[in-house]
């Protein structure tokens, strides 16, 4: 239908355009200072704005029209990328700016997560939320690569004024593809304030063992797994890699998430999905620590490169984790809830995100990149054991029990 194209083909766009951007400063940084600490601080500051106050800035989707959070979110951050291109723009000031774009990802995701689940019924939001999924995976594959090579022929601002111009295209197409639709219903007797509605989506989330479970998984496999990421500059310069291998080295973890996406999705019976979170997550840490290994111990080249990014690609094919986690998710919120509990659970998820790159690149101060990474999923293995068992009893408790359409948190 129209508006899901819309949100579809925006959502899309964007996502090149992100993954142009982050490259684009993660490796500008890295050329001012040759600090992998700054370098994961710059890929990981955009996670900070969920952190401090994603569930709080996520209720502005249940408290105005959503259409208009989305175009006005989309404006401000193409004005504030395009800020970021300047020549000359200081070290401080560009990292200013990041922040101030991330601050409006909350509100937009929220709401386009929310305005999904409006204008599709149960059945075609899980498969929209799965294709939705595969499609974003491969345009961070198509990304990463782009980046890498916009940056080795030009330089970071051309990425940056690339990724300005997706936002502005964006809300271009929201305009022109969303029907306008007022405000979400209040469903308390009264407006309570943002604060309260805030409040009211995280006890919602303590009180529902199923969704904590769900959460828990999530957050802890996704706070080892994206050390690769945080340090994706200082890994390839290990591997004797340059801008290219940048690009090559990230982009092969989302080609291996959208190959496992399409088997689990396309040949898996739904039935037999959700039995595979625990493989899966395993499977998405283990080839961590044998790439880490690798780069530590190996000669720098095409060799060891090549084997890093193959495992890279086999990790990636765990992380489809995601599809029957996000279904599951889908299925344990009902709509009154949808952009508070997906900001609840997107501000964890983007919180994690952004501690694990920092904490990764402080690591990697004193231990080279390849043994931050070995580290990383070694200690993933081991944390990630106690939420999966929480994850299978309440699979097990609630299998059979119908529940309500929700947002996606992938």
């Amino acid at each position: 239908m129209r508006e899901f194209r819309a949100l579809f083909s925006t959502l899309v766009l964007s996502s090149v355009g992100d993954e142009l951007a982050r490259v684009a400063l993660t490796v500008l940084v890295y050329q001012r200072t040759n600090s992998p600490l700054l370098s994961a601080l710059t890929f990981g500051i955009g996670y900070l704005p969920w952190l401090l106050g994603g569930p709080v800035l996520s209720a502005i989707a249940d408290r105005l029209p959503r259409h208009r959070v989305m175009i006005a979110s989309d404006v401000l951050r193409a004005l504030l990328v395009a800020a970021m291109a300047i020549p000359g723009m200081p070290l401080a000031a560009l990292l200013a700016l990041l922040l101030l774009v991330s601050l409006a990802a909350p509100p937009f995701d929220s709401a386009r997560s929310a305005l999904q689940a409006d204008i599709l019924d149960d059945d075609r939001y899980a498969v929209a939320s799965s294709v939705t999924n595969v499609c974003v995976q491969l345009t961070q594959v198509v990304g990463f690569l782009l980046a890498g090579a916009l940056v080795a022929a030009f330089s970071p601002a051309a990425a940056l004024l690339f990724d300005a111009v997706t936002f502005l295209v964006s809300a271009i197409w929201l305009q022109v593809g969303l029907q306008r639709r007022p405000a979400p219903a209040d469903t308390t007797g009264g407006r309570m304030s943002i604060w309260q509605d805030t409040v009211e989506g995280l006890r919602f989330i303590a009180r529902t063992p199923r969704l904590r479970s769900i959460i828990a998984v999530l957050w802890v496999a996704t706070l080892f797994a994206l050390a690769p990421e945080g340090l994706a500059v200082p890994f390839a310069t290990e591997l004797g890699q340059g801008s290219t291998g940048v690009g090559i080295l990230l982009a092969a973890a989302p080609l291996g998430i959208t190959v496992g996406a399409l088997v689990v999705g396309r040949w898996v019976a739904p039935a037999r999905r959700d039995r595979l979170v625990v493989p899966l997550v395993l499977l998405s840490l283990v080839p961590l620590v044998a790439a880490g290994l690798i780069a530590t111990t190996a000669e720098p080249g095409p060799v060891a490169f090549g084997l890093v990014v193959a495992l890279m690609f086999v990790g990636g094919l765990g992380s489809a984790w995601t599809i029957p986690l996000n279904v599951s998710f889908v299925q344990a919120v009902p709509s009154a809830y949808r952009g508070r509990a997906f900001g609840v659970a997107v501000t964890g998820l983007a919180g994690v995100q952004g501690i694990g790159v920092m904490a990764a690149g402080a690591l990697a101060e004193v231990l080279s990149p390849g043994g931050v990474v070995a580290v990383a999923g070694g200690i993933g293995v081991l944390a990630v054991v106690v939420p999966l068992l929480g994850y299978e009893r309440t699979r097990t408790s609630v299998a059979a029990r119908p529940q309500a359409a929700g947002p996606s948190v992938a």
